[in-house]
Parts: C-alpha cells; structure tokens; sequence
C-alpha cells in the first residue's frame, strides 16, 4: 500500500549534500537547466533530476558526483561529500518511494497478487484501500505520471500473473472494468501489459516488486510486506530482483496474447 504524499520524508544528509550541491552551482553561476546538460558526460538529464537531487529527494551516483565535480571545477570536494554524505545515506525508506517513481526513467513491475497501483481504477483501490477516500485519492493522483506533458512519462512494463486477473477484488462489475482498464492501458497509456501463466517454479513466486531505472541508469527496486514497503539497491539485493525479473519476462505472453488472455478471463469470469 502506498504512502500517502503528507508522510514523506526525506534523509537529512541528502539533503545536506544538496545545498552543497546547489551553493557549488549558484557560485558559477549556472541555472539547473545549464548543469543538467552537463551531466553523464554531456547525455544530459531533466532539471528536474537536478531539483531532485538538490532537495535531497533522491540520491545520485558517484559517477554523476564525479563528472560534476569536473564540471564544477570543485577540487574533488563534491566527491568526497558524496562519499561522506551519499554513499551511506539511509536512503530510500519505505516513504521515499513516491519521489522515485516520479522521476524514474522506466518502470518495470511485477504483479503476483493484485493490480500494480499506477494501473488500478479507483473502484478497485478503494476496496483495498477500505474505502478510505483520501488514500484513494492519493493513489489516483499518482497515476498522472503516465499522462504528464514534462518531463514526458517513464517507459513502463507491466508484467501480471494470471492469478491477478482470476482474483476477485470488491465484486465482477469491479473486475470487469479493472480488466477493461488493463485492456485500454497499452494503447491509451503507451505502457506494456503482458501476463504470464500461473505457475509455481519461478522466482516470481516471492513478491511482487517494481524496478525503477533513473536517469543516471542508478536501479531502485521496491516491493511491500505486510507491515510496509521496502525500498533497495543494494547491488547483491537487486541483483536477486533481476534475476527474478528475468524469469518473470521469459514467461511473460507477448503483447497481444496477453490482452487476448485478459479478454478471456474477463468473459469467462467476469462478464
């Protein structure tokens, strides 16, 4: 279940790191339009990244602390508060995921039980959200992520065990337009929906997660418990994300057997 948007936080060394960051920049002189330019060896990312970064919202790698410090012509002093500020920060928790999703560049989920929530229609979360409007509407709102004009929408894949589309949540006329929603999404939304058959000798039978990839091609994958969400990259953690993931995907339906099979279980079960 996601975080309402009042309960987030964020790491004071972070933060830390960012006025620095900011004061390196505002000392040349430079807008964050002009250092996002620079970034990645002049690939560039969005100046929202550099906001993100600035306000402690989300932490960069040291690859991008590096060619910064060129850039800004610090002296290896940007290096050096990375290693003492980022690099141990205690960052992201389980309420910092809101800012990640927001700024990824993909995101690529696995679905074990129920409806990711980027793709639920609001019937269907308040049955799992227990009616409690003001969270459904915090879910709802995260969705404009998939609409948004600037920056334009991450790339997303959407991976759903069949299992998902059988599991009645609420009542049929609920599952019925849920599945309509999964059926719309990849042609009104431009993401990948793709279902993958029940079975039981795949990693994915651990968890759902989802897989965020940001600008600076940093990973951070999240799944939830049932006592909250969890937030990882570490690189021995995400590396069993990902192989899990790649399990997942070789059985995955192509595309539009995957809406066929949608299809399917929505007249078999839910019509």
């Amino acid at each position: 279940m996601a975080p309402r948007r009042s309960r987030a936080k964020v790491s004071p060394s972070l933060v830390a790191f960012g006025r620095r960051f900011r004061r390196f920049r505002e000392a040349k002189g430079w807008s964050q339009e002009n250092v996002a330019r620079r970034a990645r060896d002049g690939e560039g990312v969005t100046p929202q990244y550099i906001g993100q970064i600035e306000t402690g919202r989300t932490r960069c790698t040291r690859e991008f602390a590096e060619t910064m410090d060129r850039e800004l012509e610090t002296n290896g002093e940007l290096v050096e508060l990375w290693e003492d500020l980022v690099k141990g920060a205690e960052f992201p928790t389980w309420y910092e995921w809101l800012p990640i999703e927001e700024t990824a560049e993909e995101l690529t989920s696995w679905s074990l039980s129920l409806v990711h929530g980027l793709l639920q229609t609001p019937a269907y979360a308040e049955v799992l959200l227990y009616g409690d409007k003001a969270k459904v509407e915090d879910r709802i709102a995260r969705q404009s992520i998939l609409t948004r004009e600037n920056p334009p929408p991450p790339g997303c894949t959407f991976l759903i065990d069949e299992g998902v589309l059988r599991r009645e949540v609420g009542n049929p006329q609920i599952m019925h337009d849920q599945l309509d929603r999964l059926i719309e999404a990849p042609a009104a939304l431009g993401v990948t929906v793709q279902v993958v058959k029940m079975r039981g000798d795949h990693l994915g039978n651990a968890s759902s997660f989802t897989i965020a990839t940001m600008e600076d091609m940093r990973e951070v994958a999240y799944f939830e418990s049932p006592a909250r969400g969890v937030s990882v990259e570490a690189y021995d953690e995400l590396a069993s994300i990902r192989k899990a993931l790649r399990e997942v995907r070789g059985l995955a339906l192509p595309v539009d057997q995957s809406l066929d099979a949608i299809r399917k279980v929505q007249a078999d079960l839910w019509t």
